[in-house]
């Protein structure tokens, strides 16, 4: 069990028979009375977003999040197929656990999921990926004062705003945390 006061973005918890992921704190001290400690939480299970208050000296169950190194094989149209690659065992994660970043998995790419007991809770992407260009616009500079960009899809269907001098057939470099162009590769 830990105290109230010591959730920070990013903790996961138990509470309600609930897996919370913490993604906003705050902490309201009134002139009298106990602090109140408002958490934007996101329900792990479901995915639903909502606010908790708690009072200063409330306590939640810590849960112990294991992470493991796996491989993306497949979508097989309801789950996600990943493998260990220590044991070789497959896993399932569903669609709305990645949904917000499923236009960042290649096959064969490795990741970490991250698991409590045998039921997969969160995942880690790395910081930047290089992505193939499959469609480009034809963009001329013309009138633009400074930094023209044009929008351009990836083989995984990730669209992206990058610089006029990006072609169809070029590797870009994405940012998978602002979803932004970083460099062509």
């Amino acid at each position: 069990m830990i105290d109230v006061n010591q959730l920070r973005r990013g903790i996961t918890f138990l509470h309600d028979n609930n897996l919370y992921r913490v993604l906003e704190y705050s902490h309201n001290k009134p002139g009298r009375g106990k602090a109140t400690i408002r958490v934007t939480v996101r329900n792990v299970r479901t995915g639903a977003n909502l606010q908790i208050t708690f009072t200063s000296g409330d306590r939640v169950e810590d849960i112990r999040i294991e992470k493991r190194a796996m491989q993306y094989l497949y979508d097989d149209g309801t789950f996600y197929v990943f493998m260990d690659v220590a044991t070789y065992e497959q896993v399932l994660v569903t669609h709305a656990l990645l949904e917000d970043h499923k236009n960042y998995l290649k096959e064969s790419m490795e990741l970490e999921l991250l698991f409590y007991d045998t039921e997969v809770v969160d995942y880690a992407l790395p910081q930047t990926m290089d992505l193939l260009v499959v469609e480009s616009e034809n963009a001329v500079a013309g009138d633009t004062a400074s930094g023209a960009t044009k929008e351009v899809i990836t083989e995984t269907g990730l669209r992206v705003r990058t610089p006029l001098f990006v072609n169809t057939g070029d590797t870009i470099r994405v940012n998978t945390t602002e979803g932004t162009y970083s460099t062509r590769v």
